[in-house]
């Protein structure tokens, strides 16, 4: 019997914010932040996702500086650690920033959040500058506060790469529209978790199954400010799916009460 890989801690963000309706007036569907990864990643390559990755040394060096955060109150250093890379990773990765300035307390604005990207993003991504040293030097504090535990998927066991994931919902700060970073990913758009789910069943995206399962949940939800107190209010049951193989493709089975409407799913591939 082959061994089971360990999992590797790791973060992803749900970055919402309230689409317009069609007509331009009023509120509409809420909206995503999404990327496509790189078709020559190891994991998950070519699909749409959250932003997001593994856990890294530079977080935990963070998460023993509480002078570099704010909100983190009661929060254990390993759940501090899940979201301090959650903030980092949606950074490299889209340039949206959730912080605050150390002074003020005010939340980084747009213009900021651009300029400090433009500055470091591309050093941060090649490993030339840690998030650590970004944070110290523009006097800001992230704000932890601003993420609301969403689910929590762990790799099937028998995957050759298996993570231990949080998932987070945050409104996006106002006007930090994002951007890929052409090298992890090679596209990112703002839609709707209905317009994602039907692209993923079209053949237009690919989405990995525990994505799939939460931009359904997510649907439910009519706003930003309902979600995030949907999700405030939700017990977070941690789901391992068990794969087993079947004539047509794989079959996933999670914990009915994680509350993914459902038991035992029909999967062609899992992410």
């Amino acid at each position: 019997m082959p061994e089971t890989s360990a999992s590797r801690p790791a973060s992803t963000i749900l970055l919402l914010r309230d689409g317009a309706k069609a007509d331009g007036k009023g509120r509409g569907e809420v909206e995503i932040f999404m990327m496509v990864r790189h078709h020559q990643i190891e994991f998950n390559s070519g699909a749409l996702v959250f932003p997001g990755g593994s856990v890294d040394a530079g977080d935990n060096e963070i998460v023993a500086r509480a002078d570099l955060y704010s909100g983190g109150e009661g929060l254990n250093e390993a759940d501090r650690g899940f979201r301090i890379a959650a903030i980092r990773e949606t950074f490299e990765e889209s340039g949206i920033l959730l912080a605050r300035f150390k002074d003020t307390g005010t939340p980084v604005d747009a213009k900021s959040a651009g300029e400090i990207a433009d500055a470091h993003r591309v050093a941060l991504n090649e490993h030339k500058i840690s998030f650590l040293k970004i944070l110290d030097d523009n006097g800001l504090q992230l704000a932890l506060d601003t993420l609301v535990p969403y689910a929590h998927w762990i790799t099937p066991e028998g995957m050759p790469k298996r993570f231990d994931t949080w998932f987070f919902l945050a409104a996006a700060p106002p006007d930090q529209l994002g951007a890929h970073d052409g090298r992890e990913s090679t596209d990112s758009i703002w839609l709707s978790a209905r317009e994602a789910v039907e692209g993923g069943e079209s053949g237009r995206f690919k989405l990995p199954f525990p994505t799939t399962r939460n931009l359904i949940r997510l649907a439910k939800q009519p706003s930003v400010s309902a979600a995030l107190d949907h999700a405030k209010g939700m017990s977070i049951v941690t789901v391992m799916p068990v794969m087993t193989k079947t004539e047509s493709g794989r079959q996933l089975r999670i914990p009915r009460e994680a509350g993914y409407d459902g038991e035992v799913f029909e999967v062609g591939a899992v992410g």
